[in-house]
């Protein structure tokens, strides 16, 4: 049973990557909540438009997240599929 070293550097690029997602998308959704409270109700669309960008985010950081550890996965067993 041999580790797969390029899918293994593939999987650590993917994860320093995913950590970047995991502080960004949670900054961003505070910087929207809090740009609630900040703006009028004439310019409120940025506030809800924060908001939309940090839950796309949201999304991504989970999908990117399960696809990070399944290529972790198959390096360490040496899956081919």
């Amino acid at each position: 049973m041999s580790i797969d070293t390029n899918l293994l550097g593939k999987g650590f690029k993917r994860l320093s990557f995913l950590v970047v997602l995991l502080i960004v998308s949670p900054l961003t959704l505070n910087i929207g909540f809090k740009a609630l409270n900040a703006y009028s109700e004439e310019s409120l669309w940025i506030a809800y438009g924060i908001i939309g960008i940090a839950m796309l985010l949201i999304i991504s950081t989970i999908i990117v997240g399960f696809k990070t550890f399944k290529t972790l996965l198959d390096a360490l067993f040496n899956s081919t599929n």
